[in-house]
């Protein structure tokens, strides 16, 4: 269910995006008042009203699942008041940011009798800021953010509302020298944030930098074997190679939402010729045939008193079949054919652990 949870918040983001791009290029549209016979002025604030209330309704469904997904420390406070969640807070709080301004002007416009037409116009300014900063936050928290379709969709909408202020400032009965002044403004704008994500959510090792817990983070090879504490520090050694020994344990499995990788992690005890631990993670792309295609690994295996003892990764992976490749701290090197049977319904794992000569 997670793992459906998570497309569902990537799905109603980028929607909810689209669809506020449409509003503050139809509020654009309608200060300058274009119409056509075909497409009278009050079609357009219809519309604009309407993709508001639309804006709204994705927002909510955008929260709910972001709220249902557990994978994620992010709770209800988190999506009304900015800067205080523990998950990408800078970037998390500038979605909250966005949906307060939202908010404000929703209010705002439903009390427009009662507040005034001044102020109700000067609030309705809102909407203009929380744009850029709903897209920075899109770009700063989502996981998709360098992928093309994403880096398209981004600049497709940037175009769509540079186009309606361009066409604000042509329309505009301001002097020159301001039509030049706030066309540069909007040019040095998106100057400062193509650098921005060139440098950063569309660089390498945004995840870590934006303020992911390390807990959430994607292992990779060298960093899978973190849940073991030093090797160093755990010279037991094991008997002599070849021996083969029992194991039983448990199998669990995660989808990261930052990323829609699977994680699955076994932790077992030996018995028999060595009363130990064995411990391992795997983490891949999901397959259809309910596998994983496996791009990251950490094990760890060694008697009781230093289960982590050996370290190391996998090697083999054929079905449940694991060929694992391990070293102690002075570089003692240990060959393991694991083979596991694995009870979906209870997810226990049994098996056997051979290892090499």
């Amino acid at each position: 269910m997670s793992h459906a949870y998570w497309y569902a918040t990537r799905a109603s983001g980028v929607v909810s995006l689209v669809l506020l791009t449409g509003v503050v290029a139809l509020g654009v549209a309608g200060a300058v008042r274009l119409r056509s016979d075909r497409w009278p002025r009050f079609l357009v604030a219809g519309l604009h009203r309407n993709l508001t209330l639309l804006t709204l309704v994705f927002l909510v469904g955008h929260i709910a699942t972001t709220l249902l997904d557990s994978f994620t420390p992010i709770g209800l406070r988190d999506a009304f008041i900015p800067f205080l969640a523990s998950y990408r807070p800078i970037w998390l709080g500038l979605g909250a940011v966005a949906l307060d301004l939202l908010l404000a002007l929703t209010v705002t416009s439903l009390l427009r009798a009662r507040v005034g037409y001044r102020t109700w116009r000067s609030l309705h300014w809102l909407a203009y800021a929380a744009w850029p900063v709903a897209l920075a936050h899109g770009l700063g928290t989502g996981s998709d953010a360098r992928f093309g379709w994403l880096q398209a969709l981004a600049v497709c909408c940037v175009l769509l509302v540079v186009a309606a202020l361009a066409t604000r400032l042509y329309s505009s009965p301001a002097t020159p020298a301001r039509r030049i002044l706030a066309g540069s403004g909007a040019a040095v704008v998106l100057l400062v944030g193509a650098v921005w994500y060139t440098g950063g959510p569309g660089a390498k090792g945004w995840a870590a930098r934006a303020g992911t817990p390390a807990t959430l983070l994607p292992r990779t090879s060298k960093t899978a074997s973190r849940g073991a504490p030093p090797a160093r520090r755990q010279t037991v050694d094991l008997p002599a190679a070849p021996f083969t020994t029992r194991l039983s344990g448990r199998i669990s499995s995660i989808v990261e939402s930052g990323s829609g990788l699977v994680r699955l992690d076994i932790r077992a005890r030996t018995s028999g010729t060595v009363d130990g631990r064995l411990w391992i993670r795997l983490q891949g792309s999901p397959l259809d045939d309910g596998g994983v295609s496996m791009n990251a690994s950490g094990v760890a295996f060694g008697p009781t008193a230093a289960p982590n003892a050996y370290v190391g990764t996998i090697t083999g992976l054929q079905g449940t079949e694991l060929s694992l490749s391990l070293h102690n701290a002075h570089g003692r090197k240990l060959a393991l054919d694991v083979l596991l049977d694995v009870d979906q319904a209870t997810r226990r794992v049994t098996g056997t652990l051979r290892a090499l000569q």
